[in-house]
């Protein structure tokens, strides 16, 4: 089964060690990704969930957490998170 996005997030920050992206995508599962930095050298972290509210409620704790400008990116914006 192919991963499906079902959403994107970015906290408006281009900086290598500042920027921060949140992915919430659906396998069988619900998986929800973080990369604190930039592609070539952010750390990546990764969770799993049995239902869309768990792995949204995720994705608020990591989007309130960090504070910014969050805003959710949509279309050609929202990239596949990192493999």
């Amino acid at each position: 089964m192919a991963r499906e996005l079902v959403g994107r997030w970015w906290n408006g920050v281009w900086g290598r060690l500042t920027r921060r992206d949140v992915w919430l995508a659906r396998e069988v599962r619900w998986h929800v990704i973080a990369r604190a930095g930039d592609s070539e050298t952010g750390t990546v972290l990764r969770w799993q969930f049995d239902t869309e509210d768990e792995a949204r409620t995720m994705v608020r704790r990591l989007v309130q957490a960090d504070g910014g400008q969050w805003r959710e990116q949509t279309g050609a914006a929202a990239t596949q998170p990192p493999t």
